[in-house]
């Protein structure tokens, strides 16, 4: 179903008009109301009468996560302190975290784009959903738990952890809609099996999976242990949480709410944006946030996007899947090398489980060393060595002519890298750097 025919299905030069006169009123806003964007507009000699057409958003200043993080706690609040009705916190690794606040208003924004996320899945009203996305600080849980709510959803609010537990309720309660990261749908398969249970008779037949990169051939995995439809979601909090873009059941790109959140994708060493199909950095600047808007936030996923009309009927305009991050990428040997080019090849060779790691390393005075541990199905290890080496030297090929580097590959059994009940811990870099 369609939530918000009138805005996810708008004549997009009908939308472009209400998307201009947004965003001249954001920029103003934040003139107005945040000191931080008042001095940084000033730098930038721009003012909201400038903006006279779409294009003239380049002439805006960028927002970084830097920025948040040096404006911490509420620097770059524009509403008073005691009109925010919550406040998250992001799991920074270095310095500040970043704050965002959300008013009375914000919520509802957020119940909205949510509801239109659960529909463009496949949800309908009355339907039972299990959100086993973390509550609390992390934005995962009570963004979906607010999008349920709007839609009148039936709730089964998990969180994440308790595995067993949740796969209990789901079948004594046996919702038709599971919210989680795709690591931990794939975490809960163990459980289930040791429970005794054939996880393709489970009542989920879709599940909304965000939170970290994943790709087709994740969601071919999921999608053929659970039975169940595997949908993409995007979000970030400092933006309003999930809800910024969703997958429909064509599964042809993530469709952005563009009527509220106006996006770029642009190089991310020139700033320039680059041309529609082509992959770049995506920008977004939140057109009708009051508590903590942003202009032209760098969200460091690489994305690209296309324009068309959608099969589904909404003519917003579709984000591909995350690609990777400006900002998680790893540099071996001068190479730039994201996990998820590693992680499509494994998961296309026979044998292999979808668990894996990434170690690099560099030892005193030499270059550094990319291995990669991968989980193998237990026949495997009951077959002649030849066979693992066989295995071991065709995942060594198959990844260095990706990569074009020469790394070391180590098979391991099933169970022997740590799973995780959030996002799943990829690489594990032990350079000094």
């Amino acid at each position: 179903m369609i939530w918000n025919e009138k805005y996810e299905c708008m004549d997009p030069q009908e939308l472009k008009n209400i998307q201009l006169e947004r965003l001249r009123n954001v920029v103003n806003y934040v003139y107005e109301k945040v000191p931080f964007y008042k001095n940084r507009l000033n730098t930038y000699g721009v003012h909201w009468k400038d903006i006279k057409s779409l294009s003239d958003i380049k002439k805006l200043p960028f927002t970084t996560k830097e920025d948040l993080r040096d404006n911490y706690p509420f620097g770059l609040f524009a509403r008073p302190l005691n009109e925010m009705k919550e406040i998250h916190v992001s799991s920074g690794t270095t310095g500040n975290p970043t704050v965002v606040g959300y008013t009375r208003e914000d919520i509802e924004l957020w119940m909205e784009v949510m509801a239109r996320a659960i529909a463009c899945a496949g949800g309908n009203p009355g339907d039972m959903i299990q959100i086993a996305y973390g509550y609390g600080l992390f934005t995962g849980g009570l963004g979906f738990h607010y999008g349920a709510l709007k839609m009148e959803l039936t709730i089964i609010p998990t969180s994440s952890g308790q595995t067993k537990r949740q796969l209990k309720l789901m079948q004594d309660f046996k919702p038709r809609i599971l919210a989680c990261t795709p690591s931990y749908a794939l975490y809960m398969v163990d459980e289930a099996k040791e429970m005794g249970m054939e996880p393709k008779n489970s009542s989920w037949e879709i599940g909304i999976f965000g939170a970290e990169p994943w790709s087709d051939s994740i969601r071919k995995e999921i999608e053929e242990i659970w039975n169940m439809t595997a949908l993409d979601v995007y979000g970030l909090s400092e933006i309003i949480g999930p809800g910024v873009a969703q997958e429909c059941s064509y599964k042809d790109g993530l469709h952005i709410f563009w009527d509220v959140f106006y996006p770029e994708v642009i190089n991310p060493e020139t700033g320039e944006e680059v041309k529609e199909g082509e992959d770049g950095e995506l920008v977004i600047t939140t057109l009708t946030k009051i508590g903590m808007p942003l202009l032209r936030y760098r969200t460091r996923d690489i994305v690209s996007i296309k324009y068309d009309r959608c099969k589904c009927g909404r003519t917003s305009p579709r984000i591909s899947k995350i690609k990777g991050r400006t900002d998680d990428m790893i540099v071996v040997r001068g190479i730039n090398v994201f996990p998820s080019q590693i992680e499509h090849v494994l998961l296309g060779i026979e044998g292999t489980q979808p668990h894996y790691q990434i170690i690099v390393d560099r030892k005193a005075h030499s270059l550094d060393e990319l291995e990669i541990w991968v989980e193998v199905e237990e026949k495997i290890f009951s077959d002649e060595v030849k066979k693992l080496e066989e295995l071991q030297e065709k995942i060594k090929k198959e990844i260095e002519s990706v990569l074009g580097i020469i790394i070391k590959v180590k098979l391991v059994e099933p169970k022997t890298i740590e799973r995780s009940m959030g996002k799943a811990k990829r690489v594990i870099d032990k350079r000094q750097l």
